[in-house]
């Protein structure tokens, strides 16, 4: 026969299937983990010593027991507010603790009364709860999967709804009413609620990390480690959407390569710190010129390309050539780095492979690099060779 009892130790064991699925996730790199291992680990030793009331000391299962359940959904909140981002305001969760502690005690060595001590207790799950739903809830904006928060949000606030409905419940027990049915009922049903509350707020922060630590590895497959820029694969993925919508609608489609000329010598001479640093400010510097539908990728050591869609080759050399002139970077005070680029541009042939485009801007940069670097040159096929000095 189901019982309080026995439905709490299902809430222990599944809180200890949870220590262990968010024990997988910790090397993840999600935040929060802590806290919500920690929440999962009070509810293993509080939940025990509530289905053991009568056996152990009362002391033990209403005070203790009830201050280790009230800690859980603090936990979970710093947990949540931790994985946000956010301040974990740990001296008003603290408070709510204390305050929960405070009057678990009063009505149990002052006035004795069950009912009011579920009231209370019920209010501050349900304040703790809430809150953790209104924090998720602001930052969904920022939400890598929307499923996983939308999912954690809903039961954050049924496990509000319901603590609100058992505290309202027991509060017009307390002061006289009878309810429609008996009362070992009433309060299985309404520690079913409380069974499932717990488990359904740790597999929404599984979720949460989960999704996290996804999102987190497509964006390292598709940017370049050091400068954040699209990685080769990304690029070329990129590039083969935009040639396939070039086709079918008849735009043009430019492509930019370049890359820093002398660039072993910056190493050579500054160490290779340095040329990462420069590095990091060529794409942060191409950036900011870019289009939003343009996309700048690292090809490789210190090779980029700039894919320009809707750009003829008319329009393609003055950007390159303000490219030129934007990267051209000259030692400052003795301490700045100073550096040049050279430039191949190519626009797509009717029929032609982003491969087979790409190869006619690399011929035209080595024809810049020939020239005397710091050029911006014209792949042969669209028009008579071009050239911009220094």
């Amino acid at each position: 026969m189901l019982t309080a009892a026995s439905l709490l130790l299902v809430m222990m064991a599944m809180s200890v299937v949870m220590l262990l699925v968010l024990s997988s996730l910790a090397r993840g790199g999600a935040q929060g983990i802590r806290e919500w291992l920690v929440a999962n680990a009070l509810a293993v030793v509080g939940l025990p010593l509530i289905a053991a009331r009568g056996i152990v000391p009362d002391f033990l299962s209403i005070e203790v027991a009830n201050t280790m359940l009230l800690g859980t959904s603090a936990m979970m909140l710093a947990g949540f507010r931790h994985h946000l981002g956010r301040r974990v305001p740990w001296r008003a969760l603290g408070a709510c603790v204390v305050l929960g502690l405070a009057a678990i005690t009063i009505l149990h060595h002052g006035s004795d009364s069950f009912p009011l001590r579920v009231v209370a207790v019920s209010l501050d799950h349900a304040i703790l709860s809430g809150w953790a739903g209104s924090s998720i809830k602001r930052s969904l904006h920022a939400a890598p999967h929307r499923y996983p928060w939308l999912f954690t949000i809903v039961a954050c606030f049924a496990v509000a709804t319901g603590m609100t409905l058992r505290a309202f419940t027991y509060a017009l027990q307390a002061a006289g009413w009878v309810p429609p049915v008996d009362g070992p009922t009433l309060n299985l049903m309404f520690f079913s609620v409380g069974t499932l509350s717990l488990p359904a707020l740790t597999l929404g922060a599984v979720m949460m990390a989960n999704a996290g630590i996804i999102a987190r590895a497509n964006w390292a497959a598709d940017h370049d480690h050091l400068t954040g820029a699209p990685s080769r694969r990304a690029f070329f993925a990129l590039a083969e959407r935009e040639r396939t919508r070039s086709s079918r609608h008849g735009t043009p489609l430019s492509l930019l390569l370049f890359d820093v000329d002398h660039f072993k010598r910056i190493n050579d001479t500054h160490g290779h710190a340095a040329g990462d640093r420069v590095l990091v400010e060529i794409v942060d510097r191409v950036t900011l010129g870019l289009r939003g539908a343009d996309a700048c990728g690292r090809l490789g050591g210190e090779e980029f390309a700039v894919l320009l869609p809707d750009t003829p080759a008319g329009g393609a050399l003055p950007i390159a050539e303000r490219l030129r002139i934007t990267l051209r970077q000259a030692p400052r005070d003795g301490t700045g780095i100073g550096y040049t680029v050279s430039i191949g541009v190519a626009t797509l042939l009717p029929g032609e492979t982003i491969a087979a485009m790409l190869s006619r801007a690399d011929a035209a940069l080595y024809e810049a690099k020939a020239a005397g670097r710091n050029q911006v040159m014209v792949a042969q096929g669209l028009r008579a060779k071009e050239r911009r000095q220094a």
